[in-house]
């Protein structure tokens, strides 16, 4: 059995050094689900026209997101290299539709080499890459399930990046106070952390992925995308609404939730502050932010991580990652007692999946464990199933 070459990078096309075929050219990693043309495609032999069968394989490829499309093009060009490294090279005509012994032979390769979550997104590209040109997935589920689950047991120590730490309020605000108070870029910054944090969202759902340059298709929020304190049915409470157009759990777009919070880490005197320095107009990115030359310019993710590093190092405070924001939010309400459901229902999750963000464990399940439980009836039977038992 040969081993496993590295994998390719995950954003460089495939180089002229190491070529996979004509039927492989070199193209942008996140475009090569659908540019990489199987041995033979699933319209193939069929009366749909040529043209039509593309449009109906460029119409799959809308399936998945572009940062998720990358990945499984990066997984997907890892498979034709270990192909092409078999003793003989693994013809085309079994790449596609590949059969559940080749898949499983791939992923013997990588066990004990990668981790669990690498590996599921090598196979997952692979599939993929069926489902985009329309090819039946014939893999054995009960035996791919399998391989899987050894492979995260096998995989090594180093392969498996330690717990992200939660934000805290209190991070936010060392954060702050290191802060350019009369800066553009800090206050869209500061605006677009409070209000993921509170909001228990993702940064890639408020900040512009990639360049600059890609807003006009970008699925961030605009301006007109905010309403701010929205009066409730209950009369003196408030909430702060943002419409995310498109979110990793769907294309119809979500509705992020925050409010009023004590201290400096409030989200909506910071979303106030930044509005009247930037001024986005209706159809700008929400978090833009105006350079020293006055050009109004949507605020990457890149940027706010770049920004977080340089504060942090200033508040002598871990350079926490955007995810470690949504961790945060989870943690805080929780810890205030607020029912798992409703926690839940403010994160906008469909599943309890939320549940392993849990870093204090303790702290939140001591009210509900008590012999005289210090929470009401309904707060007890909000809690998911799993910790009732």
């Amino acid at each position: 059995m040969s081993s496993l070459p590295s994998p390719l990078p995950s954003t460089e096309p495939v180089g002229p050094l190491e070529p996979l075929g004509p039927c492989f050219p070199t193209v942008p990693v996140g475009k090569r689900v659908r540019q990489w043309i199987p041995f033979r495609q699933g319209l193939d032999g069929t009366r749909i026209t040529r043209a039509a069968a593309d449009r109906v394989y460029d119409v799959l490829e809308q399936t998945w997101e572009s940062t998720t499309l990358d990945t499984y093009g990066s997984g997907l060009g890892t498979f034709h290299v270990w192909c092409n490294k078999q003793v003989p090279p693994v013809p085309d005509s079994r790449r596609c539709a590949v059969d559940t012994p080749l898949i499983l032979e791939f992923i013997a390769c990588c066990a004990g080499m990668y981790s669990g979550s690498t590996v599921k997104n090598y196979v997952y590209g692979v599939r993929a890459w069926h489902t985009c040109h329309a090819l039946s997935w014939r893999v054995d589920e009960v035996h791919l399930t399998s391989a899987l689950s050894a492979v995260e047991r096998l995989a090594p120590p180093t392969s498996k990046k330690p717990k992200r730490p939660p934000a805290t309020p209190e991070w936010l605000e060392s954060i702050v106070s290191k802060m350019d108070p009369t800066s553009h870029l800090d206050a869209a910054v500061f605006a677009c952390l409070t209000a993921v944090f509170w909001s228990v969202s993702r940064l890639g759902e408020f900040a512009v992925k990639g360049a600059v340059a890609s807003f006009s298709s970008s699925k961030a929020p605009r301006r007109s995308d905010l309403r701010e304190r929205v009066r409730t049915r209950q009369g003196e409470l408030f909430v702060s609404q943002i419409h995310v157009p498109a979110t990793k759990a769907t294309i119809e777009g979500e509705v992020a939730v925050y409010s009023d919070q004590p201290g400096a880490s409030d989200p909506v005197a910071a979303m106030s502050r930044h509005l009247a320095l930037n001024n986005p107009g209706p159809q700008d990115h929400l978090f833009a932010y105006r350079t020293p030359a006055g050009k109004l310019t949507p605020l990457t993710r890149h940027k706010v991580l770049a920004r977080v590093r340089e504060l942090a190092r200033l508040a002598s405070v871990p350079p926490l990652t955007g995810h470690c924001l949504r961790i945060g939010g989870v943690l805080v309400y929780l810890l205030r007692g607020i029912p798992f459901d409703v926690v839940k229902v403010h994160g906008r999750w469909a599943s309890e999946a939320f549940t392993i963000y849990l870093r204090e464990y303790a702290d939140i399940l001591a009210p509900y464990i008590q012999s005289t439980p210090l929470l009401d009836d309904f707060t007890r039977i909000a809690m998911p199933a799993r910790f009732r038992r």
